[in-house]
């Protein structure tokens, strides 16, 4: 049954938490601090528990690595349009000075990831957008890096995986970005027309036009928990409408709840229950599902 996929999973046992005396005088970097619950943690021992708080099941944001170690096979992913670099076609001033930072602070050559991988031995092109890269903002590089991944999905008819995290298009390119809101919808729609699977994942955050393009046409769209997912912030809806909005506008949770998602799953839970969706779907799958 599909919904047994989505039932609340059960609570897991963690590594135990560092009493009181064993937080002080430690090197810096050995703990870390809970933005939600204000708890301790061993930094070491939230990597293993796939950066979630052992408290509150509050979901750190990963990167780009991280993210793919923890989603696919190991040793299994082969990256794509690695050599793709922003240029700066408006001339915006100190752009490409702020690009070259970012490359060395974050070894990336831009805002995303893509490549061949398998899940669970299933053959998977993925895009993994990385907030560490200009706040995971969407360029024309992005844009054309997530159009490849797509089509190369359609070339090897395997299924195309996105996660998303990311503050918006990049302002450093004007109307360019914006453009990669529609060119990246097409090779979507073309994708499916030819009976590609898409599933979108949205993290924290996916705001502005990802929000408004891609990360929301999956045939399955899903959000880990806690996730900002939305088009026009906070204060900018709340002065155009003159209400105020809910404490919980705009969260994953609150999405689900008006149906603009298929589930909220956790991160502990998500490589299984992708794997099973793509069981389903691969020739000679179990749909029975559907007749419930």
């Amino acid at each position: 049954m599909i919904k047994d996929l989505f039932t609340k999973p059960k609570k897991k046992k963690y590594a135990t938490i560092p009493s009181e005396a064993a937080k002080q005088d430690v090197p810096e970097g050995i703990m870390t601090k809970c933005p939600n619950c204000k708890k301790i943690m061993y930094s070491k021992e939230l990597a293993k528990n796939l950066k979630v708080c052992f408290h509150c099941d509050y979901h750190y944001p990963m990167n780009s690595k991280e993210r793919l170690a923890s989603f696919l096979d190991e040793d299994s992913f082969q990256e794509i349009d690695r050599e793709l670099v922003s240029t700066n076609p408006l001339g915006f001033p100190e752009y490409l000075e702020k690009l070259e930072k970012d490359k060395e602070k974050t070894n990336l050559n831009e805002a995303v990831v893509t490549g061949m991988g398998r899940v669970d031995q299933h053959e998977v092109v993925v895009a993994v957008m990385d907030s560490t890269f200009r706040m995971g903002s969407m360029g024309s590089v992005v844009g054309e890096k997530i159009t490849r991944a797509i089509e190369k999905a359609d070339e090897l008819s395997v299924p195309f995986i996105i996660f998303t995290a990311s503050g918006g298009a990049r302002m450093q390119e004007g109307v360019l970005s914006l453009m990669q809101m529609a060119k990246t919808s097409v090779a979507l729609k073309r994708f499916s027309d030819n009976g590609g699977l898409i599933i979108s994942i949205m993290t924290h955050p996916t705001t502005g036009g990802v929000s408004a393009s891609f990360a929301s046409l999956g045939d399955y769209n899903f959000a880990e928990p806690g996730a900002l997912i939305g088009f026009a912030g906070r204060r900018i809806i709340e002065q155009t409408i003159r209400e105020e909005l809910p404490e919980d506008f705009q969260t994953a949770e609150f999405l689900l709840e008006k149906g603009q998602l298929d589930a909220v799953i956790a991160r502990a839970e998500l490589k299984e229950k992708i794997a099973t969706i793509l069981d389903i779907h691969q020739p000679g799958g179990d749909l029975v599902w559907l007749e419930n």
